[in-house]
């Protein structure tokens, strides 16, 4: 089995076991542990989910439409037939409309519809969250140029958290902020997650960036390292209990079974922003990916 399969079901595991049940803004209470934190040698073997298949075509396209095209429109996404975002869509009109529980004023929540107005400006996007951040702010574009011209740099921070626009945002950065170093070669990254749904977000969130850190590394011609990652609030809501159990349960029955797969990159991108961000996503594979099929988790809002 593949170490980030061991690294995830690890956390599964000590969230049955020791999880607090508590309500949220969803309306779906879930089951939380406060912190958890593990490391990856993304060098040594590329991590995605053996015990449930991932499909790495719209993660890499979800990580690009943030770093590469720096976007907020969820047309663009869904133009490349990835619908993840679909649920927190602006509409025509300027409003996003969801079911949530709100406070009551008196320290409890109660169910209420939630139509927040944004503008019509605004229509088809998330409002000013993950690319739209990066672009105002040239995250990425001065990363890339301190990885180039000064890999000493303590400095080599991303942050998708920033105070001013959350507001104007239908869902602040889940993973907010990432920090980058180089070290003997190798480029590392530290990545911090405010809130995490461990069965939907987790294993995408991992993915993505794993592959972020590998183009990064080729374009600015290092080797991957390692990522750590740090979670506040890991949890998994009361309606995806079965298919965690069921994904334990594929995890003890198959110790040590299969194997992490490789991840190809097209070696002739020298330009972070060449790598193919089209519906096909040409210049990302993966080779030797086996897997244990698919499991269906609900998405809370």
């Amino acid at each position: 089995m593949s170490m980030w399969d061991d690294e995830y079901v690890r956390l599964l595991k000590k969230i049955r076991a020791d999880g607090i049940e508590v309500e949220n803004r969803t309306g779906v209470n879930s089951i939380k542990i406060p912190a958890w934190h593990f490391s990856l040698n993304i060098g040594e073997e590329f991590p995605i989910l053996a015990t449930k298949q991932l499909f790495i075509r719209q993660a890499v396209l979800e990580m690009l439409w943030i770093y590469q095209a720096q976007s907020n429109d969820v047309r663009w996404l869904q133009e490349r037939n990835v619908n993840i975002w679909n649920e927190w869509e602006i509409d025509d009109d300027g409003f996003w409309t969801a079911t949530q529980m709100v406070p009551d004023g008196n320290g409890g929540l109660t169910k209420k519809e939630v139509k927040k107005e944004f503008g019509r400006k605004w229509a088809h996007t998330i409002g000013t969250a993950y690319g739209w951040i990066v672009h105002k702010f040239g995250l990425i574009d001065e990363l890339i140029n301190k990885l180039k011209t000064n890999q000493t740099d303590r400095r080599m921070v991303m942050s998708l958290w920033q105070n001013d626009y959350l507001e104007t945002a239908v869902l602040p950065s889940c993973v907010w902020s990432s920090e980058w170093d180089v070290t003997d070669g190798r480029l590392n990254a530290w990545v911090h997650q405010r809130s995490c749904d461990v069965p939907l977000g987790l294993p995408f969130n991992v993915t993505q960036y794993s592959v972020l850190l590998c183009m990064l590394a080729q374009v600015t011609g290092l080797k991957p390292g390692t990522i750590d990652w740090s979670i506040k609030d890991a949890h998994i809501y009361v309606n995806q209990i079965s298919g965690v159990d069921e994904q334990i349960r594929r995890y003890d029955e198959n110790g040590g079974g299969y194997p992490a797969p490789k991840l190809w990159l097209n070696p002739e991108v020298d330009d972070f922003y060449k790598f193919d961000n089209s519906a096909e996503c040409k210049d990302v594979k993966l080779v030797g990916y086996q897997h244990m099929g698919r499991i269906s988790f609900p998405i809370a809002q």
